[in-house]
């Protein structure tokens, strides 16, 4: 028995319609830092996996958590002033 697909999802898989729109592109970018921060303190949780922190690594993990909760607070922030369309808040 053979079965029969369709080639649909192959073909509309690279659609224009598929890709970010521009508001979704802005979104991004304006959570870039929260983004990079994020990953800052995953690089310094990685590098304490296989060993006992030092002074050091205790120092580095302090400052990305900061660094990202600094950048999570500044979007918060940012958004917080964004005045939504309709009279929402």
């Amino acid at each position: 028995m053979e079965h029969i697909v369709t080639v649909q999802d192959a073909v509309t898989a690279f659609a224009e319609f598929m890709e970010p729109t521009p508001a979704e592109l802005d979104a991004i970018e304006c959570e870039m830092p929260v983004i990079l921060a994020d990953v800052e303190l995953l690089d310094a949780q990685i590098v304490t996996l296989d060993r006992t922190p030092s002074e050091l690594d205790a120092r580095r993990l302090r400052r990305a958590r900061r660094r990202a909760l600094a950048a999570r607070l500044a979007l918060l922030n940012q958004t917080a002033t964004v005045v939504l369309p309709g009279g929402a808040a």
